[in-house]
């Protein structure tokens, strides 16, 4: 490879770095009621767009709730396996001031995809703080 060709693939290596760079947080108030209410109907909504019926976008967002209540995982991306036999990925990334749910990826069968430049969906989180 020439070293012009070197160059240019070493800052498309870095810019597709940069750009792609988000820190994963946990929401840290998850026990408050409001959290609550708005994290599971934002996940609801992002499974809904997905194509999850609504019902079952519900359940999911309710389970995944209690998952992230109950274990307190930390700052990690974590997946949702849903009865239509997808799995969704997740985290929770802080921007400014906001709380942010991001689905980045998706897997059914042998299918996946996965978006960590625009990411597939963003859903701010009202009334969550979160820390790194």
């Amino acid at each position: 490879m020439c070293p012009a060709n070197r160059v240019w693939a070493l800052s498309l290596a870095v810019v597709l770095t940069a750009s792609s760079c988000a820190s994963v947080a946990a929401v840290t108030n998850l026990s408050e009621e409001s959290c609550r209410i708005s994290f599971a109907r934002r996940l609801s909504v992002v499974l809904t767009q997905e194509g999850e019926q609504p019902e079952i976008a519900d359940a999911l967002a309710g389970k995944t709730l209690s998952t992230l209540t109950t274990y307190r995982l930390g700052p990690r991306p974590f997946t949702i396996a849903a009865p239509s036999g997808t799995d969704y990925r997740f985290f929770i990334n802080r921007t400014g001031a906001d709380c942010v749910l991001t689905l980045y990826g998706r897997r059914k069968g042998f299918v996946s995809y996965t978006n960590n430049l625009s990411y597939i969906a963003t859903e701010i989180l009202p009334h969550c703080t979160c820390a790194e």
